[in-house]
């Protein structure tokens, strides 16, 4: 009986179940989402070449303005501090003037592969410091996981992928590479510049190929990653709808709190009708508050009981009537007013008892 106790422990551990919305909103708050950085990297080095491609020439003019007015004035400047604070101002000015451009289109580039794959996401817990994260055991362990050898694959055909894409591109355009000794040295430096560009072309489109599949296993994985034991999916039912046991208390309490707000109406009413046992029903008529009477407390057995027993000990009177009690008992709710159908019934066992109260 120990073992198979046991047996079922360890069942109730394995992580068989897939994960609820809740525990998909959880990790995803931590920063853990299935994307491939593949497709980040591809479709950033395909914005950036396109925009060389359109902005080339005029980048190009700009460092050769910059190379060109540096050898032709800055090199007959003295060398003072004031000269040097100059020359390295008006240098960074042009630099950033080339490669702010391009950050900024490797940023956005980089922001709308994120946005495709995940959606909007700021995970603030996912930058924070983490002892587990360069703990060296888990790191060994990551050396030699089958995640580490998909990586090392991928790692690869990337390789393998782009270089041939590059050879590819070089021998396309090898009888124009043999000529450029005929060229000028600004040709030639465009050539290279085209060359290059397409080869970057190229080869983000062969990463962005190369990364369908991995997202597809960046899905499975990170599924696979997120699933949870029977015991967790019993323990994120606890924590959202509350414990069964606590639950049935707080109904308890509930429950006692109503009744004995019922109770304390009790004495209040103008008469309390009775089958006579097992059903009592405490009637009040106040011609200012409502237009017909209400049942201000009702019950059965028990509380039927502890309702006639209240009502004895500040002088409501019982009436017996069996008919009467029953229906107004399923039909009327707590508080609410009587029936049409029962005012002729409940104005005479009014009467009744208006009668007997002026008689005492």
């Amino acid at each position: 009986m120990e073992l198979l106790r046991l047996d079922i422990q360890f069942f109730n551990q394995e992580k068989t179940e897939k994960a609820t919305p809740k525990k998909k909103q959880d990790s995803r708050k931590k920063g853990q989402v299935a994307k491939s950085q593949d497709i980040n990297t591809s479709i950033m080095l395909f914005f950036i070449f396109i925009f060389f491609i359109v902005f080339g020439s005029t980048m190009g003019k700009v460092l050769t303005g910059m190379y060109t007015y540096s050898f032709t004035e800055f090199i007959h400047w003295d060398l003072t501090a004031a000269n040097i604070e100059s020359i390295f101002f008006q240098s960074t000015i042009e630099a950033v003037k080339v490669v702010l451009p391009i950050m900024v289109v490797a940023m956005v580039s980089a922001f709308l592969a994120n946005y495709i794959q995940i959606g909007f996401l700021f995970a603030p817990e996912a930058i924070k410091f983490d002892l587990k994260k360069v703990d060296p055991i888990k790191g060994f362990k990551r050396i030699f996981s089958a995640r580490a050898l998909v990586e090392f694959v991928k790692s690869m055909l990337k390789i393998l992928s782009i270089g041939a894409i590059c050879f590819a591109v070089i021998w396309i355009n090898k009888d124009a590479m043999m000529l450029l000794s005929m060229k000028s040295v600004n040709e030639s430096i465009q050539f290279f510049g085209q060359l290059t560009i397409w080869m970057g072309i190229a080869s983000s489109l062969v990463l962005m190929f190369l990364a369908i599949p991995d997202f597809i296993y960046q899905r499975y994985d990170y599924e696979k990653n997120i699933k949870m034991s029977k015991q967790d999916v019993k323990d994120e039912n606890k924590n959202i709808e509350g414990d069964p046991l606590i639950k049935s208390r707080i109904k308890e309490r509930q429950r006692q709190m109503s009744q004995q707000r019922m109770m304390s109406e009790v004495p209040e009413a103008d008469v309390v009708i009775t089958n006579p046992t097992h059903y009592s029903i405490a009637v009040k008529y106040d011609e200012n508050r409502s237009d017909a009477p209400i049942v201000v407390a009702k019950g059965v057995d028990y509380v039927a009981f502890r309702i006639r027993e209240v009502a004895k000990a500040n002088d409501v009177m019982l009436v017996e009537n069996r008919w009467l009690a029953r229906n107004l008992y399923q039909v009327v709710d707590l508080n609410e007013e009587i029936p049409e159908d029962f005012f002729q019934a409940v104005a005479e066992v009014l009467a009744y008892v208006y009668n007997m109260q002026r008689k005492a």
